[in-house]
């Protein structure tokens, strides 16, 4: 008998719910990177001084309280999708997309703003910006996730890596293929 390293099913689809569930848990220590280093404090003074310059600017100052709770809510929200992500629910990848997107961009937001140590113009803060320190993991876990979410298996696919698992171990076993007579 050879030995035969032990390998995992690679017959089950794989699904992207342990990097849904890491990017859920680095969005929740920015949030509270960003509650501890005064993320507010720059946020609103930019946002006012690019609505000056562009009217039609369309994000919103904050209250601390509103802002913490929104986020958290956000937060809880998409944990609880994390039962889905795990079962490979196919309406759920656009969304894991957009929120793996949301995160690169906003974590290299906070990487530039640290770089510059402003925002805009009229807003300086000193370095690192409100945020950065969680920007790695949100960069690494948001690449993830997107590459999780797009490795998905096609049901033929499924079937031909069952068919080498089984050839694989009659190997192992040196057991002749019935299917082949003589």
């Amino acid at each position: 008998m050879r030995f035969m390293p032990e390998q995992r099913d690679s017959s089950a689809q794989p699904n992207f719910g342990r990097a849904w569930l890491f990017l859920c848990l680095a969005f929740a220590a920015h949030v509270t990177d960003e509650a501890l280093t005064g993320f507010l404090s720059i946020y609103n003074p930019t946002v006012l001084a690019v609505r000056a310059q562009l009217s039609w600017f369309p994000m919103p100052t904050f209250e601390y309280r509103q802002w913490l709770i929104g986020l958290i809510v956000a937060n809880l929200v998409l944990l609880l999708l994390t039962p889905f992500a795990f079962r490979n629910a196919q309406w759920l990848r656009p969304l894991a997309y957009f929120y793996a997107a949301v995160h690169l961009l906003n974590g290299t937001g906070h990487t530039v703003a640290t770089i510059f140590g402003r925002t805009v113009a009229s807003v300086h803060f000193p370095r690192p910006a409100p945020g950065f320190y969680s920007s790695p993991d949100r960069f690494f876990f948001s690449s993830v996730s997107a590459r999780r979410a797009e490795s998905r298996q096609s049901p033929v696919d499924n079937r031909a890596r069952k068919l080498q698992i089984i050839a694989r171990s009659r190997l192992a076993k040196d057991e002749p293929d019935p299917s082949i007579s003589f």
